[in-house]
């Protein structure tokens, strides 16, 4: 019993050394759009503010779609300011991933969708929400941290959850089958929580799995997560269509810049390295946690997950001050959007990292290391002759040049990209 027992659990959690996985995935087609979002708590913009995020690349948000906001009486539903939320982001060529959540006071007290009555509810609602947008790009995420007990109080139940995701998922086949739903945006890696959904046959409703991969450890330790994640999902594939690609979105990701060992400067380091980490990684959109900071209290961590700071800026041309991580994520945008990935270098040590990324026959580059000492010299192969070079927040830092088609490079723990030389 003792060998299939082992090679049942090595299949059910994925992957068992640094072999199994590397990191680095090449890319494979996705039914889900690729780019880079960013989380808002919004539905109406303040003027300037759809545009300052659509100027840093972003081609998605994510918003909480709530269920007491839209159904203030029992069977009519008012989806007025989402409506007023989606004109503003289709103005700027924005795409909305929408989350199904919460309870509504209305039914149950506004406790979680866990019996039958408040479940059929639920449902009701959700397809008419989604028959009101149909046609519009929208993902619809059920539910958001149902793992978590700040969301599905007084605590987590992976069943209650299942139940409502199942039902929520029958219902869209049956009615609006073009329209696509992911699931289950849960706190984390929570495996366990995970392979629940999974047994229970929703990767056959999900156009994605969507999870929050917060950490407070270095971004590209997500690397080993995602395997192990993408190899769960294929022990569970049981789609009525034939085996099909379902890819990992991260959907909820980021640092506070007060955390321990944390800073604004690192903050957009990190956001950097965390775009790196998913597109290497098979992962075809990356939404960032959070667009604005949530207040100025310097012991709060919370209030400091922002791309821009607390203060809204009227008449400036950008509203907010903007953080080292937005410049971060609008030169990642400027320099990789489009690209896909290609390969990791080897360079001798497995903390430094040179990553190719090519579209339509041009490669750039992307090279940092993880080491937390000193800047120290990597040396790689290259076809390219030589490169410009760019701070991951856009301030160009030289160039290099190919010597015996090998670059010499000096890396830190902050990215640098090599653009080729015209």
């Amino acid at each position: 019993m003792f060998l299939p027992l082992l090679f049942l659990m090595t299949i059910l959690t994925g992957c068992n050394s640094d072999a199994d996985c590397p990191f680095g995935v090449p890319p494979a087609a996705s039914a889900i759009q690729q780019g880079i979002g960013v989380n808002i708590h919004f539905t109406d913009p303040q003027p300037g503010e759809i545009e300052m995020i659509s100027a840093a690349g972003f081609r998605w948000v994510r918003m909480d779609f709530k269920w007491d906001a839209t159904e203030p009486e029992r069977g009519r539903y008012d989806f007025t300011a989402y409506d007023r939320l989606m004109k503003a982001l289709e103005a700027s060529g924005i795409k909305a991933l929408f989350i199904l959540d919460y309870g509504n006071p209305l039914y149950d007290e506004g406790r979680p969708p866990r019996t039958a009555e408040t479940r059929r509810a639920f449902v009701r609602w959700a397809l008419a929400a989604a028959e009101h947008f149909s046609k519009r790009g929208v993902l619809w995420e059920i539910y958001n941290e149902p793992n978590h007990s700040m969301f599905w109080p007084p605590k987590p139940n992976v069943d209650e959850y299942v139940a409502l995701a199942l039902d929520v998922g029958r219902a869209f086949r049956s009615a609006l089958p073009d329209e696509k739903l992911i699931g289950p945006a849960v706190s984390e890696m929570d495996f366990a929580f995970l392979e629940s959904c999974f047994k229970a046959g929703l990767l056959d409703y999900w156009a994605a799995v969507s999870v929050h991969p917060y950490r407070h450890t270095e971004p590209e330790t997500a690397a080993r997560d995602y395997c192990r994640l993408r190899k769960l999902i294929q022990g569970y594939q049981s789609g009525t269509g034939g085996r099909r690609e379902i890819p990992i979105i991260s959907g909820e990701w980021g640092y506070s810049a007060v955390w321990r060992g944390m800073s604004e400067t690192k903050q957009g380091a990190f956001l950097a390295r965390e775009l790196l980490t998913n597109v290497a990684n098979k992962i075809p959109l990356s939404i960032w946690y959070d667009w604005r900071d949530d207040g100025t209290e310097r012991s709060e961590a919370e209030h400091h997950f922002g791309l821009v700071t607390y203060a809204y800026r009227a008449g400036q041309r950008e509203v907010y001050e903007a953080k080292p991580a937005y410049y971060a994520a609008r030169t990642f945008n400027k320099y990789f959007d489009g690209y896909v990935f290609e390969q990791r270098l080897p360079v001798g040590r497995d903390d430094d990292f040179v990553l190719i990324f090519s579209r339509a026959g041009q490669r750039c580059l992307a090279a940092w290391t993880t080491s937390t000492g000193s800047p120290h010299r990597i040396n790689f192969p290259s076809s390219e002759s030589g490169f410009n070079v760019f701070r991951h927040t856009g301030q160009p830092a030289g160039a290099v040049g190919a010597i015996d088609k090998q670059i010499s490079l000096e890396v830190s723990d902050s990215p640098l990209y090599l653009i080729p030389s015209k």
